[in-house]
């Protein structure tokens, strides 16, 4: 059975919409979109780091189409600001939601509703949400996808991460719910593992970033942690298989095989 010419190059002409997009991971599928001759939006809480962030891709890969608009996740008015994003992006091909704050690690006794609450707006209430506003504005068909982000602790339990792990879980139940309601948009989730990134920063001290990944390196069946370039992949992988739907990416330097 013959299915006619293939397209190799998926990304070349597509919209890419990333949340997140001016750090880290984010910044990492911004980079391999380009490169890969999409068109990019990025978005984020601070104008600043898109200026700055558009500069710099600006610089490295002169002829992208490139754009950058802000839309702060954490606020009570989040529903109408997605809604004035998309108004600004028009149509997209690709959501990437790599959006995250610094995760509220804390012990059990610690937790109040309210913490708790606050601990799911970003990574957890904005992701539902823009799969929910943006679906619309997404080109028609099994070509486009939204790609949510978790992480490993909903595999591997670690001591403080409750009020966390149930949003990373939750996530992972809400993609294959998501995969059947917005069908045939595609829907996934990478789940990454430890990634060198800054969102580390709000949290230890470089020293302390240092001893953990050498820790983490050592007993890594790669013997290394990840940089978001190579995390990234993922990303792109599940915005290139239009096969794929409903499923969740682990790229974790086989951290959870030990």
């Amino acid at each position: 059975m013959s299915s006619g010419s293939y397209n190799y190059n998926k990304l070349a002409g597509k919209h890419v919409l990333i949340f997140g997009g001016t750090s880290g991971i984010g910044l990492g599928v911004a980079k391999l979109s380009l490169a890969a001759s999409a068109k990019v939006t990025v978005s984020s809480s601070s104008s600043k780091r898109i200026e700055s962030t558009v500069q710099d891709l600006k610089s490295e890969f002169p002829n992208a189409q490139l754009q950058g608009h802000v839309c702060d996740l954490s606020k009570d008015t989040i529903e109408e600001d997605f809604e004035a994003l998309f108004q600004k992006t028009n149509q997209v091909d690709h959501i990437v939601f790599t959006a995250t704050d610094a995760p509220a690690i804390m012990p059990v006794q610690e937790i109040t509703r309210e913490k708790l609450i606050a601990a799911g707006q970003v990574r957890f209430f904005a992701a539902v949400l823009v799969a929910k506003i943006g679906s619309r504005y997404l080109s028609p068909g099994p070509d486009s996808s939204i790609t949510l982000t978790t992480g490993t602790n909903w595999e591997h339990p670690m001591p403080n991460w409750t009020a966390v792990a149930g949003y990373l879980g939750g996530t992972c139940s809400v993609v294959c719910n998501l995969a059947v309601d917005l069908k045939p948009i595609r829907v996934n989730a990478v789940s990454p593992g430890l990634v060198k990134t800054p969102l580390w920063n709000n949290l230890m001290s470089e020293e302390e970033q240092e001893k953990i990944c050498q820790f983490s390196a050592a007993k890594n069946p790669t013997g290394r942690v990840a940089q978001p370039e190579e995390v990234a992949e993922a990303y792109l992988y599940l915005m290139k298989d239009t096969n794929i739907t409903g499923r969740i990416v682990s790229t974790d330097s086989g951290a959870l095989l030990v």
